[in-house]
């Protein structure tokens, strides 16, 4: 499991089945609710002669990576929770989108079912699309259409900080946090703050009154990372109205918002120009983008690679024969396992191969105790993401994607099962 990885859709799709295997392997994937939002989309499409919206669908699921995700909680969540008091690491973590916290021998941890959108995916993969999705597809794409892109909100035409035209991408990202670091006109800034971030009403007051107690700080101050999505939008404003991101395309809403989800990886990975544009002006020093096609390249490359192994290894599963990049084959996946984990180089010279590691002998009590522990609810000042000590996620994967068995080809004895029958995990 190697270095957090947000992508995109345009960076999955241009995947082959193989490639996206790899991709799965060598990186714990960041899945934004934005990804889910996208595919789900293209079912509203027009056909193709050569492909169906369904064809186009399944394609994707199929390449949706399993083994090492985490699906995303959702931002305006996050937004929301971080407004009322609770933090919000910016750290690189992935905050999951569901899950029961538990106390086990006192300590803090995390256990979460299969998630819906993991759910969701496998069942595309099978053709399986509902009504229900099917609506949302289409509503989807018609909330696009209706918006005004070039249109600025009228609260922000009273915020002096946004008024001046700006020549550059890095002078609108300024200019945005410019006006969330500021305590002028504090209260017009908490009211674009609310209407930007769309909070509901009955949240309102407890912010407000939140707000109050701590003397009216900024909202850098007051919810770090609610600040750090609303100067996205601030961005995406003011660049649009600079002439600095074009307004023609309404899928341009979606590519700017998968920003909001930068504070939970090491790297972003996109095919998409305007993310490398604008990506590496939110992100941290040890954070970097990768250019989609670039990354596509190293995991061909190390595709071709383990091709060369002999069947009898390859049928072992990939965590027993590949559990790293490989050592002495430069690769961009190397790469970024040694600007991210560094050290694991040593580390796979000194232990034993996955294979021979296995899990703990006290694994299965472990996960059985907690889910089998009472939920607890703790309030704001409690308990932080931090102190938690260990999450457990079940997963459905298949034994066999592409040209690869995930899992060992006779792990568990299953007499003829299909390789890609789907296996809890």
């Amino acid at each position: 499991m190697g270095p957090i990885v947000l992508f995109d859709k345009s960076f999955l799709q241009s995947l082959s089945l193989d490639e996206s295997v790899w991709f799965d392997h060598f990186f714990l994937t960041n899945v934004s609710p934005l990804f889910f939002v996208e595919t789900l989309a293209d079912l509203n499409k027009p056909a193709r002669i050569s492909s169906s919206p369904e064809d186009k669908v399944r394609i994707i699921a199929d390449k949706f990576p399993v083994m090492n995700s985490g699906p995303s909680a959702h931002h305006a969540d996050l937004a929301l929770s971080n407004l009322v008091g609770y933090e919000i690491p910016m750290r690189g973590q992935i905050l999951l989108d569901s899950g029961r916290l538990v106390s086990i021998d006192g300590k803090p941890s995390v256990i979460a079912g299969e998630s819906p959108v993991a759910q969701a995916f496998a069942r595309w993969q099978d053709g399986d699309f509902n009504a229900l999705e099917r609506g949302f597809a289409s509503e989807w794409r018609q909330r696009l259409s209706r918006v005004d892109m070039g249109a600025l909100p009228e609260l922000l035409l009273h915020c002096k900080e946004l008024n001046p035209d700006c020549s550059s991408l890095s002078d609108a990202k300024a200019m945005a946090d410019t006006f969330t670091s500021s305590r002028q006109a504090p209260y017009l800034k908490m009211e674009v703050c609310l209407r930007l971030l769309e909070i509901p009403p009955r949240a309102e007051s407890r912010i407000r009154s939140r707000w109050a107690r701590l003397a009216y700080p900024c909202i850098h101050d007051l919810a770090p990372y609610a600040s750090f999505q609303l100067s996205v939008i601030l961005f995406f404003f003011i660049a649009l109205r600079s002439s600095l991101i074009s307004s023609k395309r309404p899928s341009t809403l979606v590519d700017i918002a998968y920003l909001f989800y930068l504070p939970f990886c090491m790297v972003f990975v996109s095919s998409d120009r305007l993310h490398r544009e604008a990506a590496p002006l939110f992100l941290r020093e040890n954070q970097e983008f990768v250019w989609g096609p670039d990354l596509k390249a190293s995991l061909r490359e190390i595709n071709l690679f383990f091709s060369l192994y002999h069947e009898s290894e390859r049928d072992k599963g990939l965590h027993a024969f590949a559990p790293t990049p490989p050592l002495h084959v430069p690769t961009l996946v190397s790469d970024l396992w040694d600007r991210h984990l560094p050290g694991w180089r040593e580390s796979r010279d000194a232990e034993p191969t996955a294979a021979g590691r296995g899990l703990p002998a006290d694994f299965a009590d472990k996960v059985k105790r907690m889910e089998n522990a009472p939920t607890f609810s703790p309030g704001p000042d409690e308990i932080k993401v931090g102190d938690i000590q260990s999450t457990a996620i079940k997963r459905r994967v298949r034994r066999k994607k592409g040209a690869w068995y995930q899992i060992p080809r006779r792990f568990p004895p299953r007499g003829d099962a299909p390789d890609d029958d789907p296996i809890g995990a």
